[in-house]
């Protein structure tokens, strides 16, 4: 089924801008602050690490190694 002229527009900015918002998105202390809290949710979930310090720094260290991109 083909878009319509509004939908296709849309879709070609959105694409046009998707790396510009990703630049955003991982330079915005929002987003860190998101990612942090998701990071500490995940380790407290799924990764038994005795002491809170340790859950905090193993959190810190798997958000330095995430980075947001546009796809």
């Amino acid at each position: 089924m083909a878009l319509n002229k509004h939908d296709e527009a849309i879709r070609r900015l959105s694409t046009g801008f998707s790396g510009e918002f990703a630049e955003f998105c991982a330079g915005h202390e929002m987003m860190h602050d998101l990612m942090m809290e998701l990071a500490e949710q995940f380790v407290e979930e799924n990764i038994p690490v005795v002491s809170e310090e340790s859950q905090i720094d193993l959190a810190s260290e798997l958000l330095m190694s995430v980075t947001v991109t546009s796809v």
